[in-house]
């Protein structure tokens, strides 16, 4: 993680400091659950975290940027989950795999992430800035599927599972969303699995 330790940034006004990427997003969460995305400012934020202005742009580029908390780095992982998956295991079984990986949170994480999905799905200004952290989630499926066809990454197959796994996870996440009990892994499994029905070879 790049940036100024926030351990050794002189606290503001009594607040308790913010010391992780994690916790600077769990900050303004909060705020844009309580006072609205638009109506919150990185001012706000970077007071309520007990930390400045400038240090808190040393971890995110923007505002809009902090409901993805430490999404570069899951795109890391996941494209490790899917070099990790052994080469006989069938293309769809392999991605399934490391989708329901990629989205598996600690419990006391969920609520945040409701919070984060909420903003992304539904804030105008988000959604219209999700498009590049859309787009390298799917060149991650894209890049892995186009290895296991020995196609090039833009070919059509290759592009219409990514665009496929990439729609099936958002349907996924919009029904957890209506529904507060439900439990995402299990809604995300349930939507891969309509699709390997609909598409995909039968499961052994």
């Amino acid at each position: 993680m790049s940036g100024e330790d926030l351990s050794r940034t002189p606290s503001r006004t009594g607040r308790q400091r913010s010391t992780s990427v994690a916790e600077l997003s769990h900050v303004g969460l909060r705020l844009f659950v309580e006072r609205g995305f638009d109506e919150t400012t990185v001012d706000d934020i970077a007071e309520a975290a007990g930390i400045g202005r400038r240090t808190f742009f040393r971890y995110f580029p923007s505002k809009n940027d902090l409901p993805w908390g430490e999404f570069d780095t899951l795109i890391v992982r996941m494209r490790q989950l899917l070099a990790d998956q052994p080469p006989e295991r069938p293309l769809f079984d392999a991605l399934r795999i490391a989708v329901l990986e990629f989205n598996r949170y600690p419990d006391d994480e969920l609520p945040y992430h409701r919070q984060r999905m909420e903003l992304l799905l539904n804030v105008p200004t988000l959604v219209a800035h999700s498009t590049l952290r859309y787009a390298a989630w799917r060149h991650a499926i894209s890049d892995f599927a186009a290895e296991r066809l020995g196609a090039k990454a833009d070919d059509l197959a290759p592009q219409t599972i990514g665009w496929t796994f990439l729609a099936v996870s958002l349907a996924a996440y919009e029904q957890w969303l209506r529904e507060p009990g439900a439990d995402l892994l299990a809604v995300l499994d349930d939507a891969l699995e309509i699709v390997r029905h609909l598409i995909g070879p039968p499961a052994p």
